[in-house]
């Protein structure tokens, strides 16, 4: 049984509209999306909470989770750069680890 994602493009224009009405034009191009992918979420979250955002970024990549559209940018963005494990973790600020367990698990890799 395939899991729904919840509509996160609703819960952010609610969000702004009731709590903060001033971040809406900063956040508009992102919501006119139809489907947010998790890049989009976390862009969202870094205009709307800047200071708290900022402060507990290492804090917040612990309960990251990625779906498999998500998982296959990050590898295509480290074929096109051509970047090796650390650099393509360093920039996603994400453990080379993870990035490892991917490739192993094979459906990942082209």
């Amino acid at each position: 049984m395939k899991m729904n994602r919840p509509n996160y493009r609703i819960i952010y224009e609610d969000m702004l509209q009731k709590q903060h009405p001033d971040k809406i034009k900063e956040c508009k191009e992102l919501l006119k999306k139809e489907n947010l992918d998790t890049e989009d979420i976390l862009e969202l979250n870094r205009r709307i909470f800047p200071k708290i955002y900022g402060n507990k970024e290492k804090y917040s990549q612990k309960h990251r989770a990625y779906n498999e559209t998500d998982i296959l940018r990050i590898l295509d963005y480290q074929k096109k750069n051509k970047l090796n494990n650390s650099q393509l973790a360093n920039h996603f600020k994400m453990s080379r680890n993870t990035i490892t367990k991917w490739k192993k698990l094979g459906k990942f890799v082209k």
